[in-house]
């Protein structure tokens, strides 16, 4: 693996990096509220780098469909970034969808990064170091989910895009794990009177677009999925979003042990209220996609109101409006 160091200016990317241009990125980042703890995001993909491709696949199995989203696309996209890569290839990679020539991949985690076939940046999505215009597309596999500053970050993917480049991304909608969230809560309320929060807040689906709008994109599209998974109970589960580096990294989440108690009457909880077959349990994952282009002369506008020069009644074949 090639490692870009932020520092070295020997590459197309790091020519960019310029502390200049960082710091009037980071200015223009609203003051927000913390949901998660970053750093703690980055200590989990630390300590999952290591076995990370025994638990990768649902993350492989997104990234085929972000592929997929390419294949119609009658346009190149030389140089791409490979936001929240993990250990990389887990998106559109050089030869194949998108004419694509050279991924660099990025992500909090060095150790991550070390087992990445590609060249590499250790950076932040929350504080992007490229320069304005760098890259054809920028795509991101259940990443930016993790962001305190979700418009923020929409904000500087879009600058660090050429003019007419692309913007393709899964994050995790509101539906996902909707059953362990269910369970963890009420076997925690019951047994000791309150809750804590313990699985993420997730974007939802009628909100995505408008961020992608918010933050400048055109023509910006969102859709969803869902992937069901089955488990043979919820500490499989768990263990599985250990290994994929998606444990709780909420800000406010309880830093005192849970007892195992609670963790027992969960598990029951969610045998009885959501069974698959054979015994097994079921989470459920929606995945929301987004879909934008950093704007251009060429692309497609809104014609302005009242600048119709036919009626639709004509196209119709009806008659024609009374002015009287």
């Amino acid at each position: 693996m090639d490692t870009l160091s932020l520092g070295i200016h020997s590459s197309r990317i790091s020519r960019g990096l310029r502390a200049d241009s960082r710091r009037a990125i980071v200015q223009l980042m609203p003051d927000t509220p913390n949901i998660f703890d970053r750093e703690l995001v980055r200590r989990h993909r630390d300590r999952a780098a290591l076995e990370f491709t025994a638990h990768d696949f649902l993350i492989r199995e997104v990234g085929e469909r972000l592929s997929d989203r390419l294949l119609d696309m009658a346009r190149s996209f030389p140089l791409a970034l490979d936001l929240g890569a993990r250990t990389g290839g887990f998106g559109p990679v050089p030869g194949g969808p998108g004419g694509i020539k050279q991924v660099i991949s990025s992500d909090l985690s060095y150790q991550m990064l070390r087992q990445a076939n590609s060249p590499a940046v250790t950076a932040d999505a929350e504080c992007l170091p490229f320069a304005e215009g760098a890259f054809d597309l920028i795509f991101s596999n259940l990443d930016l989910h993790w962001t305190n500053d979700l418009p923020g970050s929409l904000l500087q993917i879009r600058r660090a895009l050429k003019p007419d480049g692309l913007f393709l991304a899964a994050i995790f909608g509101g539906e996902t794990l909707r059953e362990l969230r269910d369970v963890l809560m009420s076997a925690e309320a019951e047994l000791r009177d309150g809750a804590s929060p313990r699985v993420s807040p997730f974007a939802e689906l009628r909100d995505a677009g408008g961020l992608l709008q918010r933050a400048g994109f055109a023509l910006p599209v969102a859709d969803s999925d869902e992937i069901v998974v089955t488990y043979e109970n919820l500490f499989r589960l768990a263990a599985d979003l250990r290994g994929m580096a998606e444990g709780n990294a909420l800000d406010e989440r309880l830093r005192l042990p849970t007892g195992r108690q609670v963790f027992l009457h969960a598990a029951q909880l969610y045998a009885e209220r959501y069974p698959a077959e054979d015994g097994r349990i079921r989470a459920t994952f929606q995945i929301v996609y987004l879909h934008g282009w950093a704007p251009h002369e060429s692309q497609p506008k809104a014609l302005r109101p009242g600048s119709a020069t036919a009626w639709l009644a004509d196209a119709l074949g009806a008659a024609p409006p009374d002015d009287n």
